[in-house]
């Protein structure tokens, strides 16, 4: 049973909530119900938004599953680190006016890092 990624399972899922509220601060201050009615300010909290669903989730599956599998607790702390920031970066980067890209940038390196670092655990205790 997991011990240590539920902690990063709830940081991100904090960062996911913050990201949604912003979605919908942007519907409704440019008085949009669905979709993103051609606003560039909702579409930019949109994107931001799913970029953190679409990486976050694999990221903490997978850092579940080589805790399961026996990492080393410092090892599990360092990757779900590595994806928080990451995460974090990324959001922070896009989110602003203008953005700030290279916080951009080094969102996605710590996360596809992270990402690819874990996968390979994964799959040499699956195979060995």
């Amino acid at each position: 049973m997991p011990q240590i990624t539920p902690l990063y399972a709830g940081l991100i899922a904090l960062i996911l909530v913050a990201l949604s509220f912003r979605v919908i601060q942007a519907r409704l201050t440019h008085n949009v119900s669905v979709g993103d009615g051609g606003e560039r300010a909702v579409v930019k909290a949109m994107r931001a938004q799913s970029n953190c669903a679409e990486y976050a989730p694999i990221g903490i599956i997978l850092l579940a599953l080589a805790e399961m599998q026996g990492m080393p607790g410092w090892l599990v702390h360092l990757f779900g680190l590595t994806l928080l920031a990451g995460r974090a970066l990324h959001a922070w980067g896009f989110g602003r006016t203008p953005q700030v890209i290279p916080a951009r940038v080094w969102g996605m390196y710590l996360t596809f890092t992270m990402l690819t670092f874990t996968a390979i655990a994964n799959i040499g205790h699956a195979i060995f």
